[in-house]
């Protein structure tokens, strides 16, 4: 679904990330994960054509993302960013409508996909109508994600979709969302700084440190069999206390 090969990306004298080399496979859920300034976010970018690599190539699909391809590819994806990002001037349901808006998709389907949506993420009817400064933090979380999941697209990327909720909900979130992911069988790549909420949502835990991939695997493998003293480290700062 995913490759990335040789890729490697900096922003001045910073490499973000160093000759990556990684596949992200498909129906999974993937969880980036690692100290801030690792390098994490910034391969969710390049997953969705936000920032193109220095050097190396990531292939969505078969097709390499370069400037001539990066918009079809993105009609197949579906992005939600920290905090839900959605525009404080639309509706929720516009908020949710507007790519199929600007692609001029039936007005119908749109109707039945809103409600399709709707009910898979558990949000109130009457919430649609409102605007997000009137939406608590997990209805805007919801919204954001039938946003992200208007298109029915064959790759979801999330940046800390939960970080700014509070522990509760959360919680509730977590536990739905990978219900959500199971459901759609979807390939699923997210960003989190929260070890605990990776081995909730994600199939497989990507560790990274200052651009480099350190362990691919599960959360047991992590936990139980960590490779190299960051790891350990990394693991054993979770467990404290």
């Amino acid at each position: 679904m995913l490759t990335f090969r040789g890729v490697r990306k900096s922003y001045g004298d910073v490499v973000a990330i160093s000759a990556l080399d990684l596949t992200v496979r498909p129906a999974e859920t993937t969880a980036l994960i690692g100290p801030s300034g690792c390098g994490k976010s910034t391969l969710l970018r390049l997953a969705a054509g936000l920032v193109l690599p220095d050097t190396g190539t990531v292939t969505f699909d078969g097709l390499a993302l370069s400037p001539a391809t990066i918009e079809a590819a993105r009609h197949r994806m579906g992005y939600v960013i920290q905090e839900g990002g959605l525009f404080p001037h639309l509706t929720a349901r516009a908020n949710v409508t507007l790519l199929a808006d600007h692609l001029r998709r039936p007005r119908a389907w749109i109707d039945d996909r809103v409600e399709s949506l709707r009910d898979l993420v558990r949000l109130p009817a009457d919430s649609l109508a409102r605007f997000p400064t009137e939406l608590s933090g997990g209805q805007r979380q919801r919204v954001a994600l039938m946003r992200a999941l208007m298109l029915d697209p064959d790759l979801l990327l999330l940046d800390e979709p939960l970080g700014a909720l509070d522990p509760l909900i959360r919680a509730d979130l977590q536990r739905e969302l990978r219900a959500i992911f199971g459901s759609l069988g979807t390939t699923v790549l997210l960003v989190t700084h929260d070890l605990n909420e990776a081995a909730r949502l994600a199939d497989r835990i990507l560790l990274m440190n200052e651009g480099v991939l350190v362990q691919d695997g599960t959360f047991a493998d992590l936990r139980d069999r960590p490779t190299g003293s960051f790891a350990r480290r990394f693991v054993s700062a979770w467990d404290a206390p």
